[in-house]
């Protein structure tokens, strides 16, 4: 409104009789007691009541995860990649997901192509409020971390880093085929996260994660949302132990103080301890950044030493790397999310 601009009262000429009367009427009008005062009706809070989550079976996983060990290494390229893509999809769908398998050309740091499958299954598809939980599956084509020099161009197993997430996940689908939760849930396992330029600076963390930054420019579903994500990544070994990691607390702190409150309050706070570590490159980064879903990455990694878990891209990342209790405390503890979102 314009300061400069003023407003002029009229002047009204009002009878002596009229005020006098006006003045006798009120003070001889009762006065309205508090109870006669019109009041706002007072909302009841209502709060959802807690939902008992199925329990979550570690041997179950852990025999998701030997499947995928047992295949070997699943390079982009191999044998094995491709008989992964079909067992999580012949899995997701005996669960009732509706799958979709997207593929892609893509080309990694060195220059080579690759056709990239991210494997998505939906579970009450129709449903507006919902969940997304992913990990990615592929294999490191070279253990460039192996204590042995003879090792670092062969393959790394990824039982740990990689299957171990996708294990909890495919568990996961088959309790929310027994027990049906309210809210949709979408389960997205990513192809070509671990072929990043070895040793690469902060330039060059766009050479890793190429299956979640597709996903996040073309999503499965046009106009995709969900109201959080949740990223497993290396979630099966022993004594593994999962800080609040940078990018999570920044973009989804509301939903990492749902998922650690929701641990500690299950037992399982000497995994997820309240410890924060730094931003990691992982498929949760474009999820945040470039779909715009606040994403939360459980990733094994101990900020004091620096590092993540001791087998992480070597050959030593096998089957004997797995631990049902640590299996048991991210997966009870996401179902109980879920459960009760």
């Amino acid at each position: 409104m314009d300061n400069k601009l003023k407003y002029k009262m009229k002047k009204y000429s009002i009878p002596v009789s009229v005020c006098i009367l006006s003045l006798l009427l009120t003070a001889c009008g009762p006065e309205k007691t508090p109870d006669e005062t019109q009041k706002q009706p007072v909302q009841p809070v209502v709060t959802k009541p807690h939902v008992t989550a199925p329990e979550f079976d570690a041997d179950s996983a852990y025999d998701f995860i030997k499947v995928q060990a047992d295949m070997g290494p699943r390079t982009p390229g191999s044998k094995a990649h491709d008989a992964a893509v079909a067992y999580y999809e012949k899995e997701l769908k005996r669960y009732g997901a509706e799958v979709k398998t997207q593929s892609a050309n893509v080309q990694s740091f060195d220059g080579k192509l690759w056709f990239l499958k991210n494997v998505i299954g939906s579970f009450n598809p129709k449903a507006e409020n919902r969940i997304l939980l992913c990990s990615h599956y592929d294999s490191r084509p070279f253990a460039d971390r192996d204590k042995d020099p003879a090792n670092r161009s062969k393959p790394v197993p990824g039982v740990n880093d990689g299957a171990s997430g996708v294990g909890v996940l495919l568990e996961v689908a088959r309790n929310l085929a027994a027990k049906k939760p309210d809210v949709g849930v979408d389960i997205v396992f990513f192809d070509l996260e671990d072929y990043g330029k070895p040793h690469g600076g902060m330039e060059d963390q766009d050479t890793w994660c190429l299956g979640s930054q597709y996903w996040s420019k073309n999503p499965h579903t046009p106009f995709y949302s969900a109201k959080f994500g949740v990223l497993l990544d290396m979630v099966g070994a022993s004594n593994a132990i999962f800080p609040r990691e940078g990018l999570s607390t920044f973009y989804a702190g509301d939903v990492v103080n749902k998922i650690w409150g929701t641990a500690q309050k299950l037992g399982y706070g000497q995994y997820f301890i309240n410890d924060e570590c730094q931003e990691m490159t992982d498929d949760h980064a474009p999820i945040n950044k470039l779909a715009q879903i606040p994403c939360v990455d459980i990733i094994h990694y101990n900020e004091q030493q620096g590092d993540f878990f001791e087998h992480h891209h070597q050959v030593s990342d096998d089957i004997t790397t797995i631990d049902k209790k640590t299996l048991k405390a991210v997966g009870q503890t996401l179902l109980e999310v879920i459960y009760n979102e």
